[in-house]
């Protein structure tokens, strides 16, 4: 697993304003590193935008960023569109299951999604738990 690191780009460039920045990606980047030691199942996290852009992250060397990213957006979009088509109120996660393992995308706010890839044989209910409390913590430090 690659090292957990806030994207940099994101952090505004007015001094007081950027050491605000700097202190909420540590706090968003303690908050995945709580959530990947609570879940050893969990092989990859990401906070995304709804717009696409990583927040923070811990992919593998496998994972590219910016495709994460782009696919996080493209099925929180969807998955909204599903729910407000079908009457099922507001996206609160999307779940694509495969061979290999899992993606969950859970909403932390508005604006933002926690991402994570996991294994094939993990505990579902558990990892929705605990990703739920995380994006919880999320949502009070985005």
């Amino acid at each position: 697993m690659a090292v957990i690191s806030p994207m940099t780009s994101q952090v505004p460039t007015n001094h007081l304003a950027s050491a605000d920045a700097k202190r909420r990606m540590d706090r968003v980047t303690a908050q995945l590193s709580a959530l990947v030691d609570a879940e050893p199942d969990i092989e990859a996290t990401a906070v995304v935008s709804i717009e696409g852009v990583i927040i923070a992250s811990s992919l593998s060397d496998g994972l590219n960023d910016e495709r994460v990213a782009s696919m996080t957006a493209a099925m929180v979009g969807l998955g909204e569109r599903i729910a407000s088509e079908l009457d099922r109120g507001s996206l609160d996660q999307v779940v694509i299951k495969g061979d290999a393992g899992s993606v969950i995308l859970v909403s932390i706010n508005d604006a933002a999604v926690l991402t994570a890839v996991v294994k094939h044989d993990m505990q579902l209910g558990l990892m929705f738990l605990d990703m739920r409390k995380a994006a919880a913590d999320l949502s009070q430090i985005l």
